[in-house]
């Protein structure tokens, strides 16, 4: 009798443990996967905002089995960096400019003048579009799947002095501005005049309050009030690119999901994008009057200077690009893009 009554005890201790184990294994079963994302600008500026809300719609429609941990300021690397982590699984996602030190053809991204006005834009950067499906093609060869474009701005014109016939492209200005060390700025910048001077985007700032040079291309309203504000006296709206971003994930992470969790990610995705559309425009206009509040002066350029400085920047500076890009790939493709922005 009294075996049997050990026995009982042993068996309700195993079923106790056995239990437990179940119970442990179930509830890590059902924990929310984290995926991480990084992205350029500072917490609670709109770009981040933007992903929380993205992060909201997804765990909601993942039915909480799907959400993100956001790092903001560049806190992951600087994209260039980060890019090559997505590429390679290290980091899960990111929201950023794509790294032309990876593919030259990226460089179609951020090709001056490719869009005029942010109905032009659409056409060329929104979903479908021959753009779109060339860049999702190249980030696919880096084991990176595109989810949805950002767009941002476009470009401008950012002085510490007065400007020089800013509306003039064959006026030589001689004027010094920080360019990205891309190709494609620096042609940008040499061929409206100025003096195009690389340097990394942490020298820029010293670079204009200490004289090394007058000004800044390569960004717009919205980063030069973030990281310029203080050096800025004159903002040239010129139009010189269109900035979007890349809403990027690591394809096997992406496989790896089951597929309610895909589905989930690529409609928070798309309604994340077509958001963007609806408020980037006002959000241009905005970040403008921000630098005017500044202390800036908004230097305005007429809708016939745009085109005669558009005109410029294509005969001159495409031809360049292209052949960075090669010539076979890009000219043919340049020619369905112009044609889908008409």
């Amino acid at each position: 009798m009294t075996y049997k009554i050990k026995a009982t005890k042993s068996l309700l201790n195993l079923f106790a443990i056995t239990s437990i184990s179940a119970m442990t294994a179930l509830s890590f079963s059902t924990q929310a996967e984290t995926l991480k994302i990084g992205h350029v600008r500072p917490q609670d500026s709109v770009v981040d905002n933007d992903i929380k809300a993205l992060n909201k719609e997804l765990t909601t429609l993942s039915g909480n089995d799907l959400k993100l941990k956001i790092y903001a300021a560049n806190a992951l690397g600087d994209y260039t960096i980060v890019q090559e982590r997505v590429s390679v699984g290290a980091v899960d996602m990111s929201l950023q400019p794509a790294s032309t030190s990876t593919n030259r053809k990226l460089q179609l991204s951020a090709l001056p003048y490719l869009a005029n006005n942010w109905e032009q834009a659409k056409k060329v950067y929104g979903p479908n579009s021959y753009l779109r499906q060339a860049m999702s093609k190249i980030f696919k060869q880096q084991d990176i799947k595109v989810l949805a474009v950002y767009p941002v701005y476009f470009g401008g014109i950012s002085l510490n002095r007065t400007p020089i016939e800013p509306g003039n492209p064959d006026a030589s200005k001689g004027i010094k501005l920080r360019v990205p060390p891309s190709k494609s700025f620096q042609l940008l910048a040499d061929s409206l005049g100025y003096i195009g001077s690389p340097l990394p985007f942490s020298e820029a700032f010293t670079a204009v309050q200490t004289g090394v040079v007058d000004g800044v291309i390569g960004s717009g309203a919205e980063g030069y009030y973030s990281s310029f504000r203080d050096v800025t006296k004159t903002y040239i709206p010129l139009n010189t690119h269109f900035e979007v971003w890349y809403l990027m994930i690591n394809a096997e992470t992406f496989d790896d999901l089951d597929n309610k969790d895909k589905k989930a990610l690529e409609t928070a995705a798309l309604h994340f994008e077509q958001n963007r559309w609806k408020m980037a425009k006002a959000d241009q206009a905005k970040n403008e009057a921000r630098l005017q509040k500044a202390g800036a002066e908004i230097i305005k350029v007429t809708p016939e200077q745009l085109a005669k400085t558009a005109e410029k920047v294509r005969k001159v500076v495409w031809p360049e690009i292209m052949k960075d890009m090669g010539e076979d790939w890009s000219k043919p493709l340049l020619e369905k893009i112009e044609k889908q922005a008409q």
